[in-house]
């Protein structure tokens, strides 16, 4: 049995969701963020999948657009927390490439 058996379910469960929507990887993603903008995710949630929506073709400007897109329906406090957690998420992402940046000099030196 795996040491991270929650992590190792979550990602079977990730990769039949993307062979079995039947879209694109970019598209399924900004699908994806409109879920986490629904469902009041917390900012790790979008740390676990902005990572792989950029590596999918998706910008900022996309990510706008779901906002946009989707305030009317989930409404506007939820949208202002969704956008409050992705600035989060994202200043935890730049702090993780920051350590990583820190410990490639540690080791260079």
């Amino acid at each position: 049995m795996s040491d991270t058996p929650v992590l190792d379910l979550i990602e079977r469960m990730n990769i039949d969701s993307m062979s079995q929507s039947g879209l694109d990887e970019g598209s399924l993603m900004l699908v994806r963020l409109a879920a986490l903008v629904a469902s009041d995710a917390p900012p790790i949630s979008y740390v676990a999948n902005l990572g792989v929506a950029v590596e999918a073709g998706v910008e900022m400007d996309d990510v706008q657009g779901v906002l946009v897109a989707v305030a009317p329906i989930v409404g506007t406090a939820r949208v202002m927390t969704a956008a409050r957690n992705i600035a989060a998420a994202l200043g935890v992402a730049v702090a993780v490439v920051e350590s990583e940046i820190e410990a490639a000099l540690a080791e260079g030196a």
